[in-house]
């Protein structure tokens, strides 16, 4: 499913209307359908009491064909309108005139006491404040009534997007309505999907309201919800040399858990043979807990952490290998981010870069635009600061632009981590995952996510499809620990154990529960 920012469904209306015909009329009844075809099934209509809280824009003319559909099917409805209704146009300015002549009661809200025993006897409130036009703070009166409705417990409904929430960034914009049921209409909005405002939209409908599949299917939309492809069926001649070799470059003194858990996901997650190669000292409190890897032990530095002196004869190995995995727990010593940089440059394989390898290769990025193989990036925010020369606030309020422009420029494949892990390609396309939880958010987290991601490209899939396939089995593992465990208290090691499970169960097709929750929105 393709998710628009809010700019491009402007334009997808806008060709809706005048390369197909299909009337803003049409477009804006279509969207007030939707929503009321929702309160139907969700909420009843028959004897119940309605308020409609519309803004003056056409947000707001959504909310004024949804108390039309109301009122036409036994439900009591009021609506409350915030703003000069003198500024409705075109639409929206049809449907107050409609909802005028049918008696309807309409109010204008100077203030919220006004308002507020009418909130407290509803069964509903209808939310068609701002949709996707906010671009500041919600204030004043607007502000009032976003609190009432957020505090009086009653069952909300949005149209498009909770009132507040910013179309294009899921931020909320210093208060924002919690709703029970969202119903956008064309595609989602990035919005809808990247937290906060996913959280803020309760259960979330799409409604194309007429758009054929050339609009909403656009190439030109480059931004989609991450539905990786199916595993390739695991050969019954299968060794250990078919479905994966590869090399991790990785830890130090006292980081023991990043080579661990990268190297032994890649394992559980269906890859065969995982090769090791960390300081010496090291390896006998890995080995301790991690068997099944093949070892290489590492000349040192002063400091415990991989040499300089070991380059020639990784690179070696590394040609040898389908990929190779740098940076998990390599420590920050400036001999060791030296190597790094060296051995992005030498190998000529595909890699993935993570945790102190992104550290390391942020400060020379033409080691990663001049690579000619494949370059997978596995940064949080605090490394995509140190790759971009961003503040994590600057990236945190515009994921989605800066993840095409980083992912062009270092010619990779960028995993953006966080509550939504994004997925951006050097073509500009970019991927949403929804699998995972907040219970992830622990040390080595990142870590099975390397391995996984590795093994994906061992058991066939390109490398495009390896990195979707392995976040999302990734975050799906995590959400089985979750269910099994809570989320509280979840570590690194139980995503790892939940591996084996997720990989089975997406091999046999996923529930319907699963579906859904992964889906993005349920479409109408």
């Amino acid at each position: 499913m393709k998710i628009s920012r809010v700019s491009e469904m402007r334009r997808l209306d806008q060709t809706a209307v005048e390369a197909f015909g299909i009337r803003e009329e049409l477009l804006m009844e279509n969207a007030g359908d939707a929503v009321y075809s929702v309160i139907s099934s969700e909420v009843g209509v028959q004897g119940k009491t309605f308020i409609i809280c519309c803004g003056i824009g056409n947000n707001g003319g959504d909310g004024l064909v949804i108390a039309r559909k109301i009122h036409s099917n036994g439900g009591r409805v009021k609506v409350f309108i915030l703003g000069d209704r003198a500024k409705y146009k075109g639409a929206a300015r049809l449907n107050l005139d409609i909802v005028s002549n049918l008696k309807i009661e309409i109010r204008d809200v100077t203030s919220v006491d006004a308002v507020r025993m009418d909130i407290v006897h509803a069964d509903a409130i209808v939310d068609a404040i701002f949709g996707t036009g906010l671009i500041r703070e919600a204030t004043g009166i607007y502000r009032d009534v976003i609190e009432l409705i957020n505090a009086r417990g009653k069952t909300v409904i949005s149209a498009d997007i909770p009132s507040g929430v910013s179309g294009d960034s899921g931020q909320v914009m210093g208060v924002a309505v919690q709703a029970d049921y969202t119903v956008t209409f064309g595609l989602p909005k990035l919005g809808n999907i990247l937290f906060p405002g996913h959280e803020r939209c309760g259960k979330l409908y799409v409604t194309h309201i007429s758009f054929p599949p050339v609009l909403y299917d656009a190439d030109a939309l480059r931004v989609e919800v991450n539905r990786p492809k199916k595993l390739p069926i695991r050969d019954r001649n299968a060794h250990k040399g078919s479905v994966g070799q590869v090399l991790f470059i990785a830890g130090a003194a006292a980081y023991f858990g990043a080579p661990y858990f990268s190297a032994l996901s890649f394992l559980k997650a269906g890859g065969g043979y995982s090769r090791l190669a960390a300081p010496a000292s090291v390896i006998p409190f890995i080995a301790a807990k991690g068997s099944e890897i093949v070892f290489l032990p590492q000349k040192e530095t002063g400091a415990g952490s991989v040499a300089f002196e070991n380059k020639d004869t990784l690179v070696e190995l590394a040609a040898k290998m389908d990929m190779v995995v740098l940076g998990p727990g390599l420590s920050l010593n400036e001999e060791t981010q030296r190597l790094v940089r060296a051995l992005a440059r030498e190998i000529h394989r595909p890699m993935l870069i993570d945790g102190d390898g992104i550290t390391a290769v942020s400060g020379d990025l033409k080691v990663l635009s001049e690579r000619k193989a494949d370059t997978i990036l596995t940064p949080h925010l605090g490394e995509m600061s140190r790759l971009t020369g961003l503040s994590v606030q600057e990236i945190d309020g515009n994921k989605i632009d800066i993840l095409q422009r980083t992912s062009k420029e270092l010619n990779a494949a960028v995993v953006l981590k966080g509550g939504r892990s994004l997925i951006g390609f050097p073509d500009g396309k970019v991927y949403v995952n929804m699998s995972g939880n907040p219970g992830m958010a622990s040390a080595g987290s990142g870590d099975v996510l390397t391995g996984t991601v590795a093994a994906m490209f061992g058991l066939g899939l390109s490398l495009r499809d390896a990195v979707l396939k392995g976040v999302f089995i990734h975050g799906f593992a995590g959400d089985l620990a979750a269910e099994e465990k809570g989320e509280d208290g979840m570590t690194a090691q139980d995503i790892l154990v939940h591996l084996p499970i997720a990989m089975k169960m997406d091999r046999d097709g996923l529930s319907d529960t699963y579906k859904d929750r992964y889906l993005g929105a349920q479409r109408i």
